[in-house]
């Protein structure tokens, strides 16, 4: 029986491209993978943000919000990163399509991976409904997404 492919937020494999340089490997995850094929990619790095990077979030909206142009994504300096963070979406998407993937399992929170909850743009912790720019445009092209267990 051939393995089902999975796009996996890079840095949950123990890769270290994290805003901050680091990565979130999870045991947890290792067991949901049991049995399928972890495609590891980072839309952050694919788009050529640096990392380690300012930490970003999430203003005006969630990702959808981003892709329909009435949200942005700024770093803690008041940068606009939005456009890096759509390039990378369509960069995650497009590896999840070569990759034959129907499912990613993305870091929870995160602008770009989060699904269901994401920080709500004040750089203090606090946390809103909605997903990563990343994960909307999933949703939007029928890639079920879930957020890493265990980060």
């Amino acid at each position: 029986m051939e393995s089902v492919p999975v796009l996996v937020s890079a840095c949950l494999r123990g890769i270290p491209c994290r805003w901050d340089g680091g990565a979130k490997p999870s045991a947890a995850l290792d067991t949901l993978l049991a049995g399928r094929t972890p495609v590891p990619f980072c839309p952050e790095q694919a788009a050529g943000l640096a990392t380690p990077r300012r930490p970003a979030e999430l203003v005006g909206g969630d990702g959808h919000a981003v892709l329909d142009g009435t949200a942005r994504v700024v770093d803690d300096t008041g940068t606009d990163v939005t456009e890096p963070f759509v390039d990378g979406a369509r960069r995650a998407l497009a590896a999840a399509r070569e990759a034959g993937c129907a499912e990613a399992v993305l870091m929870p929170r995160s602008p770009s991976c989060g699904r269901g909850q994401v920080y709500d743009g004040s750089f203090g912790g606090g946390l809103v409904p909605g997903d990563g720019v990343t994960a909307a445009l999933f949703a939007r092209h029928g890639i079920t997404v879930t957020p890493a267990p265990g980060v």
